[in-house]
């Protein structure tokens, strides 16, 4: 293998891939919740519940949230064949990566440059997952696979009993990244104690050796207790004797209750920032199966969700990745653990789920967090009393749509103001009305603008456009149609549908794990849009929104 060339995973199907719609999120105030008072000052009330699937509604959320994530944990379908009550989790292999890649694609375009993704994976998909993420994130931000012991006890039904899932952790920009060190546990706090009575408070010890030998840490120490130390075999002291001398007189060494023992260095608790994380995370501290499932059980009864994460496993991603309102999303939302442990614990969250769990299982589980009336999981730890809310969004129907001769127009859901912000949305517009001017519906810098209208637009009306934006400014103007009959240096005219008309993959609305739902093969190299055909004389044009209009000459 040369060195130009680079490994990297491949499958059937790899180079296809679909043109996605970024479609609006339409609020339903009539599924959003709220607490009816303050609880805290620190109160969030702007959380997304998306309805819809995740792949658009990914999509949807780019404009406004890229670089704006600090945290994604998914816990997708693990592929492992079996037919759970809630996913389709038996796709073919070389499906499941390709949807997988466009998902983590957007991902990563999502998370902030200090960013990073968790993903809970098993056995079936991890290790090609694993290179997945090494070709979408770069292989040098990824940070580790840390192991879950998600049981108890062995599975009697396998050769070697399954006991972990993997946890697949990569950073958005590794040299930007910094994870939180866990807070102590009840454990470990009760092995601080102060047998010297020192003022600070309880401490514990830590050997003062390294291993190794250095020269300038390899001089003789004398205890309090008058007994003359130099270091073992194989080992040299932890630091230089200028950094002992310091201290040592500041009480931070400890040479044994008679004085006569190595030195040892205090660690104050009231000093201590919390432990570093390793890669093994036994039950004991994060939870297990059987734990989620009675957490789930408590809160919905005997139709519970078929695999749930225990909200113990979803605080520890959160506390080491995140900071109290940052912000966390979740596009597997599953049964709403992520959007309820991040609620408890400060975070902003956004979660996606497109199965109808979203509303027998996810709102009213957060309902029950934000009432105060959810005891379990990690209520008690977090101190959580209630508080904060969310808004609940589905995705907007396709805006083009087929009418019955098979010709693509503008869908009849769409409003005036919803056509607008679809537009601009496509654009790469901010949509932003003005209310001074009506032909402002968006910008993409402060001098450039978009104007969307169903009007068909005469030469005069364009004239008029002309003059008002003026020369400092720039228009693109998206109509039904449009007839100009002069030069209009400061605008750009188009029509709908077929200035969009071949952007994106058009109705089509799900996206999700199932062979079913994936795009079609990619259509043959530059084809006319469907509706557009030739006159006599050889112009293109266009029999969207019920006619043939030739193009103008704006």
């Amino acid at each position: 293998m040369t060195k130009k060339q680079k490994l990297e995973l491949t499958w059937i199907g790899k180079e296809n891939r679909p043109k996605l719609e970024p479609r609006i999120l339409l609020e339903d105030q009539t599924k959003s919740y709220h607490a009816k008072h303050r609880v805290t000052d620190g109160d969030i009330f702007d959380n997304q519940l998306i309805f819809g699937d995740n792949l658009l509604a990914l999509k949807a959320l780019e404009a406004e949230f890229a670089g704006k994530v600090k945290c994604v944990f998914i816990d997708p379908p693990y592929n492992t064949g079996s037919a759970f009550t809630h996913y389709d989790d038996g796709v073919e292999h070389s499906i499941w990566l390709s949807l997988m890649r466009d998902r983590l694609e957007i991902i990563r375009q999502l998370l902030s440059e200090d960013g990073s993704l968790w993903i809970t994976i098993d056995d079936n998909e991890a290790h090609y997952l694993k290179v997945l993420c090494d070709e979408v994130f770069g292989r040098p931000n990824f940070v580790v696979n840390a192991l879950w012991q998600k049981r108890t006890s062995p599975d009697a039904r396998l050769y070697i009993g399954d006991a972990h899932d993997h946890i697949l952790i990569y950073a958005k920009n590794k040299d930007q990244f910094f994870l939180n060190r866990i807070p102590l546990s009840e454990e470990q706090t009760a092995q601080f104690k102060n047998p010297d009575n020192d003022s600070r408070g309880a401490w514990t010890s830590t050997d003062f050796t390294a291993q190794g030998w250095r020269p300038n840490q390899m001089y003789k120490i004398t205890t309090t207790g008058g007994v003359e130390y130099e270091p073992p075999a194989g080992r040299c002291w932890s630091n230089i004797e200028s950094e002992f001398k310091r201290l040592l007189s500041d009480n931070r060494l400890w040479f044994g209750k008679d004085g006569m023992a190595r030195p040892r260095v205090k660690n104050f608790l009231s000093e201590h920032e919390g432990v570093r994380a390793w890669s093994w995370w036994p039950n004991a501290e994060v939870g297990h199966n059987q734990e989620a499932k009675k957490e789930i059980i408590s809160l919905f009864g005997a139709d519970s969700f078929d695999t749930p994460k225990p909200e113990r496993l979803i605080r520890r991603i959160v506390e080491l990745a995140t900071n109290p309102g940052d912000l966390v999303l979740d596009s597997f939302a599953g049964s709403g653990t992520t959007g309820a442990v991040a609620h408890k614990m400060g975070r902003r969250w956004i979660m996606i789920e497109l199965g109808e769990h979203c509303h027998t299982h996810i709102i009213p589980r957060l309902q029950k967090v934000i009432d105060g009336e959810d005891k379990g999981g990690i209520t008690g730890a977090a101190n959580w009393q209630g508080g904060g809310g969310f808004r609940y969004y589905k995705l907007a129907p396709s805006l083009l749509r087929q009418d019955a001769y098979g010709q693509w127009v503008i869908n009849k859901e769409y409003n005036a103001e919803m056509l607008a912000q679809a537009l601009c949305k496509l654009e790469g517009f901010t949509y932003a009305p003005s209310d001074a001017h009506y032909w402002m519906h968006g910008h993409s810098t402060e001098r450039d603008f978009i104007y969307v209208t169903t009007a068909n637009l005469n030469h005069e009306q364009l004239q008029q456009l002309s003059d008002e934006v003026g020369t400092e400014r720039s228009l693109l103007v998206l109509c039904t149609a449009f007839r100009g009959k002069g030069d209009y240096p400061n605008l750009t005219v188009k029509k709908i549908p077929k200035q969009v008309l071949s952007r994106c993959e058009w109705g089509h609305d799900d996206y999700s794990l199932q062979i079913e739902n994936l795009p079609k093969a990619p259509p043959h190299p530059n084809p006319l849009p469907e509706g557009e055909g030739t006159t006599a004389k050889g112009r293109r044009v266009n029999a969207a929104q019920g006619g043939l209009f030739e193009e103008g000459e704006a």
